[in-house]
């Protein structure tokens, strides 16, 4: 009886002793040995504090930038990046910080982001935020490897421009929903309107229709779980992650999965009536879905017996989920950012709304109109700069790596600051947070001298999908406005740019529209 709880008492100690030793290893050896590797490269940065690295300075200094509004201009990085913009004044293009005891590695160096961006030798992936994100939509963003290569492979068709072309009614049938509500309003010369949550009815509106061959009516309850999911992702980021703190049946928790549910209920059920009607052989509808539905039959027939062959249903539904969410996103940002921009700068504003009637006139935009725009493209493609869908990607290495002529340990996340790159004097000029469409005069490749400085929707092989989905729906919105309204900042406007998800107006767009 002693001899067995002797060996128990070992059992017992070996074990306390080896989680002790883990625990040590993560929160200290670990990082300390990062931190001595990374240095003796040049890359200096804070020192690590045990346990929660630099996470309270972050947290601190952005709830300090974010309690107040900002001055009416385009200097919004110390607002939206504070931490890791006073780190790159202190410590150089590359530098390290400390997510708790994660390295992470933050560059603004074209040559590293270029090669990280391109990630030839696949140990680069994707960072996984927390696994709660999950549930507000996974698909093709999230995937790496074969899997990625197989996604992307099917949804690549549902994004080609021959297709977007005939999305085109779609979004002048949504812009004229939003701008006769408008009219409506103006019922005199001018009115203040909050343009945002209507610019957010819009985009969501868009997807519907494209995506879905669905109405914002009956698409906006996976707008509004999907909206609602972001914030509680957020709540849930406030404070630190621990892990299998998911499973518990938090109030958060709950209601996060209650949300996923019933969005993969309603895409479940609109998916399995298009498969089946597919399969009896009616017309396609020629939207998203469908053509990503027919891409996918291509895909299992092609596969034969392969057991990996296309998309399981689920995987449909997650890649339904992410076109929703970015698209809606990515689409309603740089419209009422481009607002914004124009109010500051009347001139410009002018100049888009002539080039818009000399294209135009008064009917509706045309595809091939809009590849005419040069002036909107221009204005566009300067907004992206200065308001960047997202602050800054993250990445995270899977094993020992070089890039370029640093070395990174594995298990280190890597920063890429787009909105600093983009905002940054030594590769834009002295005037790099003024709003300068004249930069894109000659195109990216020239604005850029062919650096990879411009990134607004990531960069290389991964580079977004999406992209030009979003700019033609924003053309075609702001081609509209432009027709029939001239615009100002109200008084009442507050510029506070804020972060949830992607760069938003965190008060709101109060304009003054005036018919024209």
């Amino acid at each position: 009886m002693v001899s067995v709880l002797f060996s128990l008492l070992v059992v017992f100690s070996v074990l306390v002793c080896s989680c002790a030793w883990a625990v040590l290893n993560w929160i200290w050896l670990k990082p300390m040995k990062a931190e001595k590797f990374l240095r003796e490269q040049g890359i200096r940065g804070p020192p690590y504090r045990l346990g929660h690295g630099n996470t309270k300075e972050i947290a601190t200094l952005m709830e300090k930038e974010l309690s107040k509004p900002m001055e009416l201009s385009n200097r919004i990085v110390p607002r939206l990046l504070p931490f890791v913009q006073q780190m790159a004044e202190l410590y150089g293009k590359t530098f390290v910080y400390w997510e708790g005891p994660t390295p992470t590695v933050a560059t603004l160096d074209p040559e590293l982001l270029r090669d990280i961006f391109n990630n030839k030798f696949g140990n680069i992936e994707k960072k996984r935020a927390n696994p709660l994100v999950d549930l507000v939509a996974e698909g093709v963003e999230r995937y790496e490897g074969e899997k990625w290569v197989k996604h992307r492979k099917i949804i690549n068709p549902a994004f080609h421009i021959k297709k977007l072309k005939m999305m085109v009614p779609a979004f002048h049938a949504c812009s004229s929903e939003m701008i006769s509500k408008w009219q409506k309003l103006v019922t005199e010369d001018s009115k203040e309107i909050d343009v945002w949550p209507d610019i957010q009815n819009l985009a969501a509106d868009g997807l519907s229709r494209t995506a879905f061959g669905s109405s914002y009516e009956e698409g906006r309850r996976i707008f509004q779980l999907q909206t609602e999911q972001i914030h509680l992702i957020i709540e849930s980021a406030q404070s630190v992650y621990i892990p299998g703190l998911r499973f518990l049946p938090t109030k958060i928790n709950k209601r996060m999965k209650e949300t996923h549910k019933e969005v993969g209920t309603i895409l479940r059920e609109m998916i399995i009536k298009r498969e089946k009607a597919l399969k009896l052989g009616e017309e396609s509808k020629d939207d998203l879905l469908d053509i990503l539905l027919e891409s996918n039959f291509e895909e299992i027939k092609h596969g034969g017996n392969a057991k990996n062959a296309g998309m399981t249903i689920n995987e449909v539904i997650e890649e339904c989920k992410l076109f929703y969410l970015a698209g809606q996103e990515t689409s309603s940002t740089l419209l009422v950012w481009t607002m914004v921009l124009l109010t500051m700068h009347p001139k410009w504003q002018e100049k888009a709304r002539a080039e818009v009637l000399e294209v135009f006139g008064k009917r509706n935009p045309d595809f091939e109109g809009l590849n005419q725009l040069k002036i909107v493209t221009m204005i566009l493609y300067e907004v992206l700069r200065l308001y960047p869908p997202i602050p800054s990607l993250a990445r995270i290495t899977n094993k020992k790596i070089k890039v370029g002529e640093v070395s990174l340990p594995p298990g280190t996340q890597i920063v890429l600051p787009t909105l600093l790159v983009h905002h940054d004097p030594e590769l834009w000029g002295e005037d790099a947070d003024e709003f300068k469409p004249e930069r894109f005069f000659e195109g990216i490749a020239k604005a850029t001298s062919n650096r990879t400085s411009f990134f607004p929707f990531g960069w290389g092989p991964r580079i977004c999908v999406g992209q030009t989905f979003a700019l033609i729906e924003v053309k075609v919105a702001l081609a509209m406005i432009l027709q029939n309204f001239s615009f100002e900042l109200s008084p009442t406007y507050t510029h506070a740019p804020y972060t949830i998800a992607t760069i938003q107006p965190q008060y709101g767009a109060q304009f003054i529209l005036h018919n024209l």
